[in-house]
Parts: C-alpha cells; structure tokens; sequence
C-alpha cells in the first residue's frame, strides 16, 4: 500500500518497560501504515503488544523510539496538552469494557464527549440523537448503562467514539466481553460506519468474526509484526485445502464410533466404554456381602 497520503503511519515504533532487573520488548520496530477509510484488525495472542500498540499511537503511550504520524504530525513529538487536543478532535476510543458514565443516560453519555470538546449546545443535541439513531439505539436514549445489555453498551461506546467526527477509531478488543451473534452484529455496525463515514478504524482482536470483516489483518508475537500471512490466513487456508471427506458408509463410520469400547481397569466417565458382564455372570445369583458384626 502506498505510504504517501496514509492516516496512519508506524515507523520503527519500539516500547520497552523495566520491571526490576528485566527490560520487557512490548513493541519491537514495529513498522506499518494504514490508509484513510481503512479497516485494519490487529492480531496476536495475549501479550503480543497489541494494547500498547493501541497506547502509543494515541499518545496515552509514548515509544521508546520511532515515530507515530497521524495526519502527518509526529505524535511521538507533541506535548501533553497538543495529545490532549489529538484526542478530543482527531481520534475515537472504544473499549472492551465499555467505559460509560453510570450515572448519565446513553443520550448524555454521547454529549459529553460534544460537551468537553466545545461544540455548541444545539450540536450538541442533534448530534447525539443522530449517533444513537444510527447505533439502532434511538428508543433507547434516556437508559442508563445498567439498563441496557452489553451489545446495547457497546453500541452507545460506538456512538460517543463517532460524536467529534474523528478520522480515527482505535478499538481494542471491542467484542470481547460480547456473545458471537452480538460481536457479529456490533462488527457489522463498524463496518458500515467505515463505508458511510469514511472513518479509519483499528482494532485488535481475538475474534475471528472480526477479522472476516476486517480490510486487513496485521498479526503481532513477542511485540514484533509477522511478514507473511497472519495464523488466520493459514488457518483459513488450510481449512479451504482440506475439505471434509464422507466415510464409505454408515456402517463404517459406526464401527469406528464403537471401537473404543472396551473394557477398562477402572471406571471410565463414558458408560457407553463400561465393560459388558458375560451371560455367566447375568446369571449368577446375587449375594450380598455379610454385613460386619457388632463389637462386643
């Protein structure tokens, strides 16, 4: 992809942490660039450095070294007050966890985002009814989140991350407190915001939902960025290349279910692998063992 005119551009991005007499590689020249309107899914295993990834492109994080571009200004050289303002107007936060006010309803937890960031009072209304109308959640307006469901919560997440007009979401592990049906759903929502809205979004993911959705996949280990096909390429891969193959026939395939079916040294937990009894034994009279006697 062409790195002149990207949103996004990684250079050479390292974040070390000390812990002790240790220096943890969370990121490790991590180089990449992610074009306007693109949706872009990060994966990798726990611990591969996705979350800090996250961090050090919006500045919550800073890097140990390389640089971070976003509309070609060097994050990686702004100051506290210039990542604030980063923040408000250029990029939209979703969490895994939500992150909505208790106490305001889901119309209000959209307009304080609108509220903090300056916009007028009119705006501010408009907008946040617009948001939530566009979540699917416009009946919903004046719930608070303990009234709504998790989907529903993520939905308002969405809209509030989508109030300041951002060009960039950065989304980390937006579905995974979700069922599948409601990640399914929520990752639909997205993908239609980045068509409607031209939003460029990034999220890091364990959900192979997502990365079907997804533009593009990237894929993290040990904090270094995987050339080559990511694990769920290859997996997919593999999967198409391998299709499934019929028994013979019926019969066959129930003596393979029924050939483990043996007798065992101790009791196994599948009855169906007790040992049967011989016709010897079904014949043989039951006598029960004599019962202790009483101590004198």
């Amino acid at each position: 992809m062409s790195v002149e005119g990207a949103l996004v551009r990684v250079e050479g991005v390292s974040r070390e942490f000390q812990v002790g007499n240790q220096t943890i590689h969370a990121l490790q020249d991590v180089t990449f660039a992610v074009e306007r309107g693109e949706f872009l899914a990060v994966i990798g295993r726990s611990g591969s450095g996705k979350t800090t990834l996250l961090n050090v492109i919006a500045g919550l994080d800073r890097a140990t070294k390389g640089h971070v571009y976003i509309e070609d200004a060097d994050v990686s050289a702004m100051t506290d007050a210039q990542l604030t303002e980063l923040r408000r107007h250029k990029i939209g936060f979703v969490f895994q966890s939500f992150g909505l006010l208790p106490l305001l309803s889901a119309y209000e937890n959209v307009e304080v985002a609108l509220r903090i960031a300056g916009a007028p009072s009119r705006e501010r209304g408009r907008r946040a009814h617009e948001l939530l109308e566009m979540v699917g959640l416009g009946r919903r307006a004046h719930h608070r989140p303990y009234e709504l469901s998790g989907g529903e919560q993520q939905r308002v997440a969405i809209a509030r991350a989508l109030a300041n007009r951002p060009p960039l979401v950065l989304a980390d592990e937006p579905t995974g407190e979700l069922d599948s049906t409601t990640a399914s759903a929520i990752f639909a929502l997205l993908t239609e915001i980045v068509e409607r809205e031209g939003v460029t979004i990034i999220t890091t993911t364990h959900d192979r939902l997502v990365m079907e959705k997804a533009q593009r996949v990237i894929e993290l280990a040990d904090g270094v960025l995987q050339a080559g096909p990511t694990y769920f390429e290859r997996d997919r891969k593999q999967a198409i290349s391998a299709p499934w193959k019929a028994p013979e026939s019926w019969e066959a395939a129930s003596r393979a279910e029924t050939a483990d079916r043996q007798p065992v040294e101790r009791e196994p937990d599948d009855v169906r692998r007790w040992a049967r009894p011989s016709q010897q034994q079904r014949r043989a009279p039951y006598h029960p063992p004599p019962s202790p006697r009483e101590p004198l």
